[in-house]
């Protein structure tokens, strides 16, 4: 089953669950999905919107999503703060699990040893290497923080 079966099959169920955060998160998904649709068959390179095409888009959300959830906490709206949260989780539900700081911490360490990397100019390098093998379980944000502790 691909990713937009799935979520059209979960926004299906959502609706006959009446439940509003997943209706509204799963419409505004399929509206990214049909934006890529469009994108994809005007562009240059024409071709089919595939798995990995609603993988970055569904990541870039949750980036749009952790960025509002920063400001709302600044705020302190609660109550914004919680649908946030609510949305983000359902996006990232189709995503492959993302590893946990100590795992990803190991994985940059590894990364750096197999490089020879070792001053912030060798970044690129290592990630490079961790874009090739960890593309879709890795938080490239917490992988840059890490590096940049790691080769300073």
């Amino acid at each position: 089953m691909t990713i937009r079966d799935k979520i059209d099959l979960d926004y299906k169920n959502s609706l006959k669950l009446k439940d509003k955060i997943k209706i509204s998160t799963h419409r505004l998904i399929l509206s990214g999905i049909k934006e890529l649709d469009i994108f994809n068959r005007s562009g240059p390179k024409k071709k089919k919107t595939d798995d990995d095409d609603i993988k970055k888009m569904l990541k870039k959300m949750i980036k749009q999503r952790s960025e509002s959830i920063e400001v709302y906490k600044k705020n302190n709206r609660n109550d914004l703060l919680q649908i946030e949260k609510k949305e983000q989780e359902i996006l990232a539900s189709y995503l492959p699990k993302q590893m946990s700081e100590e795992e990803t911490k190991k994985i940059c360490s590894e990364i750096i040893q197999s490089t020879k990397a070792s001053s912030i100019k060798d970044m690129g390098k290592v990630m490079g290497e961790l874009k090739k093998n960890y593309s879709d379980t890795l938080d490239f944000s917490l992988a840059g923080k890490i590096l940049k502790e790691f080769l300073n």
